[in-house]
């Protein structure tokens, strides 16, 4: 079971199973989101997430790839949480950072890649996409 919520504790979520994958997207509206070289999102099934106090507030914005993402965050202290692809998507992805135990990134798949920061060195054995992969 997996943890996390945002940074004044107003919302907490739980996660019973494991990921189905790690992304360390290089988009540009991932770095404005994290405030960082790029975002990390932490994929999983919707059926297993469940949100335990709290209610977020939701954003929706267009991405790079023509899609509609809805972005969930805490209304009181502002911390992104997850994201939904579509009321239709299997799956959401929880933003790495609010969840209680660090997430092992030698396992990330690296996205948009065309967008990264000059000096972001990514494993060359990382699986890299120059844009969003294939579903």
């Amino acid at each position: 079971m997996r943890t996390g919520g945002c940074q004044c504790g107003a919302i907490r979520y739980q996660c019973a199973d494991e990921p189905i994958a790690l992304y360390a997207c290089h988009c540009t509206e991932c770095r404005k989101q994290s405030g960082s070289a790029f975002g990390l999102s932490f994929q999983v099934p919707r059926r297993s997430f469940r949100l335990t106090r709290g209610q977020p507030k939701r954003w929706s914005r267009p991405t790079d790839s023509g899609r509609t993402l809805g972005c969930l965050f805490c209304p009181d202290c502002g911390t992104r949480l997850w994201h939904e692809p579509g009321p239709a998507s299997e799956t959401i992805t929880i933003k790495a950072g609010s969840l209680d135990r660090p997430v092992d990134l030698s396992a990330a798949i690296h996205i948009w890649t065309r967008s990264r920061l000059p000096g972001v060195a990514i494993p060359a054995d990382a699986p890299q996409f120059p844009g969003e992969p294939e579903d």
